[in-house]
Formats: C-alpha cells, sequence, structure tokens
C-alpha cells in the first residue's frame, strides 16, 4: 500500500467527516438548535462514563468486522451484500456450541466457538461466491435473499429447538463469555480480537502472495487469468473470508454481549457495514476510523436528542450526507478519468 496514497485517503476522511458535519450544523441552526451544543451533547452521549464510552465500543465492534469483511471482498471484486445473513448465522453457530459442548474445558471451548462461527460465515460466504463464479449469478441479489433465509432459518431454531422459553425468542445462556471490562456497559476483549483481526487482514492482504492475488483479481480478472492466477478461486477465498469475519462477529456479539443468541440481534448491522466501507471506498486501513465515526454518531444521537431539540435522525441525515460526498467524489474522478482518455484519443 503506497504511502502517499494512504495519506490522500485519510486526508479525505477527515475532510469528509468534517464537511458532512459542517451540513449537518446548518440543519441544526435550521431547525433553530446551537450546533456547538448540539454535537457537545452528542460527544458526551458517546464517551462521557463508562457506561456510555463502553456502549460505544460495544457496538463499535461488529461494525468493525463488518466494514472490513465488505472490504475485503471489494477487493477481489464482490458485492457482499450478506454480511448480516453471515453475522446471524455465525452467531447461531457459536451460540450452539458454547450452549452444547461442555464436554471441553472453557478455554478450548471459547476457542472452538470462535471456529464454529467463522466456518459457519465462511460457508454461507462460499455459496453466493461459488453461484456466481461458476454460473454468472449476480452475488448482490443471492446475498439478499440469503440474508432473509439466514434470519428465518436463527428465528426458527430460537423459538423452536434452541428456545429458552423466554417471552423474547433467544436461546439458553452460553456456558462460556468473554469478559466485559468496562462494566455496566457491554464492552467486552472481543474488541482486542476484532482489532487483531483487522491487522491480520491488512498483513494479509499487502504482504502475502494470496492478498496481491485478491487485489489483481479484483482490479482486472481477466488479466489474472492470463497470468496463472485462478479468478475465480481467489473470487471465493475472498467472500468467504468475508464471511468468516462476519460469523466472528456474530461470535462476538453472542459470547461478549449478550451471552446468548437473541432474535435478530444483528438487525441493520451489515448495511451500516457496508456504509462504512463504501464511505472510504472500500480502503481496509480507513474503514475502522469510518466504523468508529458511525459508532459514535450512533451511540450519541440518544444522549444529543435528550440534552437538546435536536432530534436523534439527524445523525442518519449526516449519514446521508457522507454517502452523497463519496459518490460525488467517484463522479468528478470518473469525469477526469474520461477526459484524459479523450486528450489521448485525440
Amino acid at each position: 500500500m503506497n504511502n502517499n496514497s494512504a495519506k490522500a485517503g485519510f486526508l479525505r476522511i477527515i475532510v469528509t467527516m468534517l464537511l458532512s458535519l459542517g451540513i449537518g450544523a446548518l440543519f441544526i441552526i435550521g431547525i433553530g438548535e446551537n450546533p456547538i451544543d448540539a454535537y457537545m451533547a452528542l460527544f458526551k452521549g458517546a464517551f462521557k462514563g463508562k457506561l456510555r464510552f463502553g456502549t460505544t465500543l460495544a457496538g463499535f465492534t461488529p461494525l468493525l468486522l463488518s466494514s472490513v469483511a465488505f472490504a475485503v471482498a471489494a477487493k477481489a471484486g464482490a458485492f457482499n451484500v450478506g454480511l448480516e445473513g453471515q453475522i446471524f448465522l455465525g452467531g447461531i453457530a457459536s451460540a450452539y456450541i458454547g450452549i452444547n459442548w461442555t464436554f471441553l474445558p472453557k478455554p478450548v471451548l471459547l476457542i472452538v466457538c470462535f471456529l464454529g462461527g467463522a466456518l459457519v460465515g465462511a460457508a454461507w460466504g462460499f455459496i453466493p461466491a461459488a453461484l456466481k463464479a461458476y454460473y454468472n449469478v449476480s452475488e448482490v441479489c443471492s446475498t439478499i435473499l440469503m440474508n432473509t433465509v439466514a434470519l428465518y432459518i436463527t428465528s426458527y431454531l430460537v423459538s423452536g429447538p434452541m428456545s429458552a422459553g423466554t417471552a423474547n425468542a433467544q436461546s439458553h445462556p452460553v456456558t462460556v463469555n468473554l469478559y466485559q471490562f468496562m462494566k455496566p456497559s457491554s464492552a467486552n476483549v472481543g474488541i482486542f480480537i476484532a482489532l487483531a483481526l483487522v491487522l491480520l487482514v491488512l498483513f494479509m492482504l499487502y504482504k502475502t502472495t494470496w492478498g496481491y492475488k485478491i487485489r489483481t483479481v479484483g482490479t482486472n480478472p481477466d488479466h489474472a487469468d492470463y497470468v496463472g492466477i485462478d479468478s475465480k478461486k481467489v473470487f471465493i477465498g475472498s467472500m468467504m473470508i468475508s464471511g468468516a469475519l462476519c460469523g466472528i462477529a456474530g461470535c462476538i456479539e453472542v459470547l461478549g454481549v449478550h451471552g446468548y443468541f437473541l432474535n435478530n440481534f444483528a438487525a441493520g448491522l451489515g448495511g451500516n457495514g457496508m456504509l462504512a466501507s463504501l464511505i472510504v471506498k472500500n480502503n481496509v486501513a480507513g474503514a475502522p476510523f469510518m466504523a468508529f465515526f458511525l459508532s459514535v454518531l450512533k451511540a450519541g444521537a440518544m444522549g444529543m436528542q435528550q440534552s437538546t431539540g435536536v432530534p436523534k435522525a439527524l445523525v442518519d441525515t449526516i449519514t446521508a450526507v457522507f454517502i452523497i460526498i463519496a459518490t460525488m467524489e467517484t463522479l468528478i474522478q470518473f469525469k477526469e478519468k474520461a477526459k484524459k482518455k479523450d486528450k489521448k484519443e485525440a
């Protein structure tokens, strides 16, 4: 990864953040509120006290993994909309193992829960990837549909065979948990596992042969095939890595946040992770920063609404501005490339 391009990418992210917050401030002024007070309340809601800051960190962890998962798939040219389904199934697999495999020592059981979640998530990512690679079935359509299938599977399991018999559809408590270090919040050591995985993904992408193959296939699959890289296998492999990361995110939510599988616990996680990655143009190094910023906005939105007259829906407006700015920048770059191409042809 080129240092100059990385610096330019981070500068672009910061400028986009500031510009979006600035446009958000205009909206706040438009409804007769003070933007400084509103943003102060928002950041206090996200950082002040163990409960609030811990809640921000707990929300950041799955968003971090899902955003990086989407970026990894995108590097190989895949558009993995199935993040949410992979999180659900990774979580249910981890819950099943954590509830039933009590014959294992707890440290081993913890590892097996993570492996189970990763394997199930990877297997769920394999299906649309293989359909795309060998039958040219759009992975966008198949992953959207598979999200619904995953939700129905998990809903059936926690309402039937795995039900705890409570008012809410959920499983029995797991027998092994991740340590929560910022009580009374649900922030847990899963965040350190997630950060370690992000570093591992960065190393894999930019320091290994497999990472080079992923980036080559994403840039030009025909060229990759020409130089001896099997683009189909690489495409499938990247989707499986993406699915495994989502499965681990589901495992962390089950073992670290809830302590059981809660029906529909990951609603919105896939879309938000995809959004965080797209805003930074699938930059794996930049995705964690955007994921954290979005987590701060979402965690602090309620505090802003309670302390001022600014509705928490404004956070969605700021997020929408992010998308608009990113889209405009992509359009400008496209036009610049078109102009250069016309000049060369002339």
